[in-house]
């Protein structure tokens, strides 16, 4: 939901320099980069000049952007967005190797009544030593449940009203380079949950799986996570895994005893080498290892840490005790000045059966999109898809830089 934009109808002029840098060596030599910002000013101020594609950025020199915009999803209708963005380094070394510090975030109201307003950050210490991850939201959400499993059937909705707070907190130390390790506290907090028209003729399966006007979790997380990219914004190589296990305890809160496992792969290869163009494939793994979870934080679609899984898909569409997610992506570049570019991609999901536990339904989707760069120096982009998935399933699937 962070880097989720909605489509976009209108995007106004950035209220100041979205300067998120990170070098960038992908850029032709000798074609000047474009980006919206450029646009912006050459509208505005007819004797502007284009940006230089390079920029130095100073140990705690913060660079902020800000913009409203309107927009749509599948999941909320149409939607009034504010986003911000905070970007700098805390380190004083060559930034090629330093990670970028990043605060963002967004408050958006919907058509649908949804009110949803997350905080996310990352910080990189001096020469990358610990980073500091924090991810804090608050939903006031009507949404869409179809049941568990991957029999569910795409008329077979209805809705689900509730409040969500998420306060989740972590510190991660280097252990070599590019690798880390830490620990952190969840906590995860649901009321006012309510069923809207459910069926009348069977209990539902929220109802089967135990319903509740509240739903309370908390407990510790462990992660050990690779990272070699630089710009995870829009990466032009390197490696992401992270494995992420996460044990619930009613003695410190929650209201069962469970424990989840994540791990994820990423990773990004020129194609053909030394282009420009990027073959991305994703793999996002979701288990439940024991205990019962909430029914609102069972592994599901589009419910990952950006809700970015099962393009094709609306968000909650699938949900069960494990999942298991696999997506690639080619994007290739339209214009040598950076402004345009182009994706195809696909994807494939399936959930365990919540009785007998086998993967029975395979769930695939594709689609092809659009990039339109929003700022060069983080070259972070616009991102415009259009997905299709089974049973009717379509739709537009829109964010704020690269979906993975």
């Amino acid at each position: 939901m962070l880097k989720r934009l909605y489509v976009v109808i209108s995007l106004l002029y950035p209220a100041t320099l979205l300067a998120q840098f990170v070098p960038d060596t992908a850029i032709t030599p000798g074609i000047k980069q474009i980006d919206l910002i450029d646009i912006g000013e050459r509208i505005f101020n007819k004797n502007s000049v284009t940006r230089d594609d390079t920029i130095i950025n100073k140990k705690g020199k913060i660079h902020f952007s800000a913009f409203p915009a309107v927009g749509y999803t599948l999941q909320t209708g149409f939607a009034g967005v504010i986003s911000g963005n905070a970007a700098f380094y805390l380190g004083t070394h060559n930034h090629e190797s330093e990670n970028i510090s990043t605060v963002v975030s967004s408050i958006a109201y919907t058509a649908n009544n949804q009110i949803i307003f997350p905080i996310a950050s990352s910080i990189w210490t001096k020469d990358n030593k610990y980073n500091i991850l924090s991810d804090w939201r608050y939903l006031k959400y009507p949404s869409l449940t179809f049941g568990l499993g991957g029999y569910t059937q795409q008329d077979s909705s209805y809705e689900l009203v509730y409040n969500y707070v998420k306060l989740h907190q972590a510190i991660l130390r280097k252990i070599a380079r590019d690798l880390y390790a830490g620990i952190g506290y969840d906590f995860d907090l649901f009321w006012n949950i309510k069923e809207v028209d459910p069926p009348t003729d069977h209990p539902s399966d929220f109802e089967q799986y135990g319903y509740s006007s509240t739903e309370k979790a908390s407990g510790i997380s462990l992660s050990v996570k690779y990272d070699s990219r630089r710009n995870p914004i829009n990466p032009q190589g390197g490696i992401y895994a992270n494995v992420l296990f996460e044990p619930k305890f009613t003695w410190m809160g929650s209201d069962n005893d469970w424990q989840s496992l994540l791990l994820e792969f990423r990773t990004y290869i020129p194609f053909p080498a030394k282009s420009r163009n990027i073959m991305a494939f994703w793999s996002y793994n979701w288990f439940t290892l024991g205990g019962r979870p909430p029914y609102l934080l069972l592994p599901s679609t589009a419910w990952d840490e950006f809700s970015n899984t099962g393009r094709g898909y609306i968000q909650g569409r699938f949900r069960s005790l494990n999942m298991i997610d696999q997506e690639a992506e080619y994007r290739f570049v339209i214009t040598r000045n950076g402004l345009f570019g182009g994706v195809i991609f696909a994807n494939a999901e399936t959930f365990s059966d919540v009785l007998t536990g086998k993967y029975a339904v395979i769930s695939p989707g594709a689609g092809l999109g659009i990039r339109i760069m929003l700022n060069k120096f983080s070259r972070t982009n616009i991102a415009l898809d259009y997905a299709w998935g089974t049973q009717g399933s379509r739709g537009f699937f829109v964010n704020l830089g690269e979906v993975f």
